[in-house]
């Protein structure tokens, strides 16, 4: 079987119509190349070249193998790139897991972003909720995900991007909607809008700890999973609610989001992948994750 190096003799000498041009652009003796060239065609089984004293013309078969040694070298020469770009995390695919309530503000800037700098990676995304994308980064499903800090199996990794604190929102005529800053136990006595604790466990958790550290129930009118849902409730004059700030995102008209004095620690958005199978692609995702969270931190 012939080599890429006997490739690139053949080549050579079948683009110099010339033994000793095409030795010399090669760098080994004549007679070394002329070896190589019969070698190739016994090994092949036909003559490449006709050979006479005063010229070197390529037969058929050498023009048919001249053509394919072209590609080869060219597919060679994209494959090395390619190679070298999937190892620099510069292409490949990169399928990712994300929540919903990132779509109101770091997940387009991040997507973005990426496919600015990173064109050469397919992004494939799926919207899941955090416990699934757990399961899902196991079975290995998706590579990534962008979720809220939880505690997670020991089989992920997981580390914060950006901080997302918690703010009331208010209904646009809410005595209290000219206020930029409030605390809890001012709307002690008012309708709530909760999350859903069986579909949204760890912001029905968080926000049920906040009312009981400020020292009251939240007197639940209406529960919801979707941040947007919960949004519209308030603005629609049926409570109040905790949510994240990243519902600012929304733009609603008919609601106000108020600071909460109250200390809080804030919700995390982090990025989870399976231990020890971080890829050069995954790399270059956090990379970007991270730079544009940055951005939006104040």
């Amino acid at each position: 079987m012939i080599d890429l190096r006997q490739l690139r003799y053949f080549q050579a000498v079948a683009e110099d119509l010339h033994f000793g041009r095409a030795a010399a652009r090669l760098a080994i003796a004549q007679p070394a190349l002329s070896r190589q060239i019969q070698q190739i065609e016994r090994e092949l089984g036909t003559p490449l070249l006709r050979r006479t004293q005063r010229r070197v013309e390529l037969l058929p078969a050498g023009a048919l193998l001249l053509e394919r040694s072209r590609s080869i070298q060219q597919e060679l020469a994209r494959t090395v790139a390619d190679v070298r770009r999937t190892g620099a995390g510069e292409l490949g695919k990169l399928t990712l897991g994300f929540i919903h309530s990132s779509t109101y503000g770091l997940l387009p800037s991040v997507i973005r972003r990426f496919r600015q700098l990173y064109p050469g990676i397919e992004l494939e995304l799926h919207e899941l909720p955090i416990t699934t994308q757990h399961a899902a980064l196991m079975r290995g499903t998706i590579d990534l995900g962008l979720l809220r800090v939880q505690a997670v199996p020991a089989e992920l990794e997981q580390v914060p991007v950006l901080a997302d604190p918690f703010v009331l929102a208010v209904p646009a005529r809410h005595p209290l909607a000219g206020r930029e800053r409030v605390r809890l136990k001012q709307v002690a006595g008012e309708p709530f809008v909760l999350f859903n604790q069986a579909e949204a466990p760890l912001l029905h958790d968080r926000v049920q700890a906040l009312c009981e550290q400020a020292g009251f129930q939240p007197h639940v009118v209406q529960r919801a999973t979707q941040l947007h849902t919960m949004v519209g409730l308030v603005g629609g004059g049926l409570g109040v609610a905790v949510v994240p700030a990243s519902a600012r995102n929304l733009h609603p008209k008919q609601v106000r989001f108020l600071q909460i004095a109250d200390k809080a620690e804030p919700l995390q958005i982090a990025l989870a992948w399976r231990r020890a199978h971080e890829t050069p692609a995954i790399r270059s995702f956090r990379k970007v994750t991270q730079d544009v969270a940055a951005a939006l931190t104040p």
